[in-house]
C-alpha cells in the first residue's frame, strides 16, 4: 500500500510525508529518512525496489 501524508504514511507499507520543500519517507509506519523535494520520486522508487529484492 503507498499513501501520502503524515497519518496515513504511518499505516503504509511504504509512504512519504511531504512538507515545504522535503519530506519524510516512511517503511512499516517507521521514518527512515528525510529527503529533498526534488529527489522523493527518485528516492521512493529506490526503496520500493529494495523491498521487492526482499
Amino acid at each position: 500500500m503507498l499513501l501520502i501524508g503524515p497519518g496515513e504514511a504511518q499505516e503504509a507499507d511504504i509512504g512519504i510525508a511531504g512538507g515545504k520543500g522535503e519530506g519524510l519517507l516512511f517503511k512499516k509506519g517507521q521514518i527512515i529518512r528525510k529527503i529533498k523535494q526534488e529527489d522523493m520520486v527518485q528516492e521512493l522508487k529506490k526503496e520500493i525496489k529494495r523491498m521487492l529484492k526482499v
